[in-house]
């Protein structure tokens, strides 16, 4: 009795297994947390975080220590001159340096790491767009041929079905010989198309696998991919058009960069240790020193005019690319949706010729029993049922194609 639920557990866990599906959301989940390009985007955004950590702690009080030390003998008259080496100096010193920049400097210094990292992260959100698209993209495309691959499949099936029939009838005289051979070859071409469908499922499959970034070479079967078309946003909340906000911020930090590059630059600096030149009770030299440096920038040449002209061009071209790149989208747009249209109603009259095709195939199969068919009408009838097939399982997924070309603007 205990092998018997053995085997039946077995069977039920077979079954279950060869009915396990995948679907589009695990792939693409797969996808992401593989990407390596990614991640390495999510560690450039941590690291530019660090890097303003960096510049604010920059102008905190700056203490180091130091020691120096030298010895310059002078023997018989012969050595470096006194007066400028001192013979033997000794100074161990800790020292504070302080610089007096501006608030806004400093905080224009981290506004340009912060856009930098936003312009990444930005950067990030349309490399993930890409790769949810290429990846959705060929889901779509082993779909299909897994939907290629079943309707090859039914047929063979509705073929072998009427292949026994008719082979009764030419054994009965009812049909002759050839006929049978013709039918015969249809069905032989159809076996071939279904290996063929095989091997391309299994290739479409395979480079599904390849693009998530998973190393599997079985294939299971996908279920329907499910997208529908979604709402595209305002340009002004698009990712796309985000890009050109965030260069048009970073180009007028630059120019607040330039202008604090040519304010006044203050430093202060304390230090206090020992120092001496060993000439006179060097026990008594410890002792402390402070000062300051001023640094104002006078004349450059006009090297600061050229930084400006630099920074206009640079504007320039910004929106030369921001509205050729709006002429664009807006564009793409407009075709997709009129591509999305036509499809569909396309879809509607396949459908309603496809009834007709089937209708013909049942009347078909009813004359077959009682011989009042000729195997030509069939076979032409199939043909053309398999045309119509074909051209909707083809017009499906080209549909399923510019719905997911038109999601890729969605965010």
């Amino acid at each position: 009795m205990k092998w018997f639920f053995g085997l039946i557990l077995f069977i039920f866990i077979h079954n279950y297994a060869r009915a396990q599906t995948y679907t589009l959301d695990h792939y693409l989940e797969l996808a992401k947390n593989n990407s390596p390009l990614l991640k390495d985007l999510k560690n450039q955004i941590a690291s530019s975080q660090l890097d303003s950590l960096r510049i604010r702690a920059g102008y905190k009080p700056q203490v180091n220590a130091t020691s120096t030390g030298l010895y310059a003998p002078v023997k018989n008259g012969y050595g470096y001159a006194a007066a400028i080496t001192n013979e033997h100096t000794l100074n161990a010193l800790l020292g504070i340096n302080q610089s007096l920049d501006s608030k806004k400097n400093i905080a224009a210094q981290v506004d340009a790491i912060t856009l930098l990292s936003q312009s990444v992260g930005n950067t990030a959100k349309i490399s993930e767009q890409d790769l949810k698209k290429a990846v959705t993209a060929q889901y779509i495309t082993a779909y299909g041929s897994l939907q290629q691959l079943k309707f090859n499949q039914e047929i063979v099936t509705l073929l072998n079905h009427e292949e026994d029939l008719l082979k009764k009838l030419t054994r009965t005289n009812v049909y002759r010989q050839s006929d049978y051979l013709t039918f015969l070859v249809t069905l032989k071409q159809q076996q071939l198309q279904l290996l063929q469908s095989r091997m391309q499922y299994k290739n479409d499959y395979a480079t599904l696998n390849y693009l998530a970034g998973v190393a599997d070479t079985s294939y299971m079967e996908l279920q329907e991919p499910g997208i529908q078309k979604t709402y595209t946003p305002d340009v002004n909340n698009s990712i796309f058009f985000n890009q050109y906000k965030l260069d048009s911020l970073k180009l007028a930090n630059s120019k607040t960069l330039v202008n604090f590059a040519y304010k006044p630059k203050i430093n202060l600096l304390a230090d206090g240790g020992y120092n001496s030149d060993f000439a006179s009770q060097p026990y008594k030299n410890f002792g402390v020193s402070v000062g300051f440096s001023f640094t104002l920038p006078i004349y450059d040449g006009g090297q600061r005019k050229i930084q400006y002209h630099k920074l206009s061009l640079e504007e320039d071209t910004r929106k030369n690319y921001k509205a050729f790149f709006d002429t664009q989208y807006r564009q793409q747009i407009a075709q997709l949706n009129q591509q999305i249209t036509g499809n569909e109603s396309l879809l509607a009259q396949i459908d309603e010729q496809m009834k007709f095709s089937e209708s013909l195939i049942k009347v078909d199969t009813q004359l077959l029993q009682t011989g009042d068919l000729r195997i030509a009408d069939l076979v032409l009838a199939i043909n053309n049922y398999l045309s119509i097939k074909n051209l909707k399982t083809q017009t499906n997924i080209t549909n399923l194609q510019l719905i997911n070309q038109l999601n890729y603007w969605n965010r």
